[in-house]
């Protein structure tokens, strides 16, 4: 009897786990999902620095600046990951024209770079939002060895021009509700966050394997 009776308990605790596990997949399943909308609605910003040390640090401030300033018409927040390609390019000597003024002027000879590109980043958190990691359109800019620390920011949705102000930060306007869960979830205690980031580094993995 006493067998018969731990044998029943050890079933209902298989179907408990299963029925557990089986919620849990699909919870990363769909969080996993959403991850790939953001990435795909978000065009993000980039500027690398030659180096960590303070002058190259500070020049990098000075050429994001300039570029953004160059470009203004372009970094309004109105154009999406999927302009960002054919809308920026076109502009890509003029705006490296514009961030290579004000590198001689600082009496650098490094040479730089904008590129729109499609680049694996790792889970980041802005402001009280997270980035999930995979990988996103980006407009690039490299400053010299582009060996340093990088500032970044999400250029659309609008989250660090001051079209975002105008906009009250309302990012109803631009995400649904599932993205929303991903973007506003906190990164630091959102453990999908993890096994995404992992999914998407063997993702990597395999693909520059191949």
């Amino acid at each position: 009897m006493k067998s018969k009776k731990l044998t029943k308990l050890m079933k209902i605790q298989a179907v408990v786990f299963a029925a557990v596990f089986a919620a849990g997949a699909c919870s990363v399943g769909a969080f996993a999902y959403n991850c790939s909308r953001v990435r795909s609605d978000v065009l993000r910003m980039h500027v690398i620095a030659n180096s960590d040390c303070g002058a190259d640090q500070q020049l990098k401030l000075m050429v994001r600046d300039a570029v953004l300033e160059r470009g203004a018409q372009l970094f309004d927040g109105t154009v999406t990951a999927d302009e960002a390609r054919r809308k920026i390019e076109p502009h890509k000597a003029e705006l490296e024209a514009a961030a290579r003024e004000v590198i001689e002027r600082a009496g650098y000879d490094y040479p730089v770079s904008v590129n729109v590109v499609n680049e694996y980043f790792a889970t980041r958190c802005y402001g009280s939002l997270t980035m999930p990691a995979g990988r996103y359109t980006a407009v690039k800019v490299v400053i010299g060895e582009g060996a340093g620390r990088n500032w970044w920011c999400v250029m659309f949705p609008p989250l660090c021009l001051p079209a975002a102000q105008d906009r009250g930060g309302n990012l109803d306007a631009f995400f649904d509700d599932g993205e929303l869960k991903v973007v506003e979830s906190s990164g630091r205690y959102e453990p999908r966050f993890k096994i995404v980031e992992i999914i998407e580094k063997l993702r990597e993995k395999t693909s520059f394997e191949n």
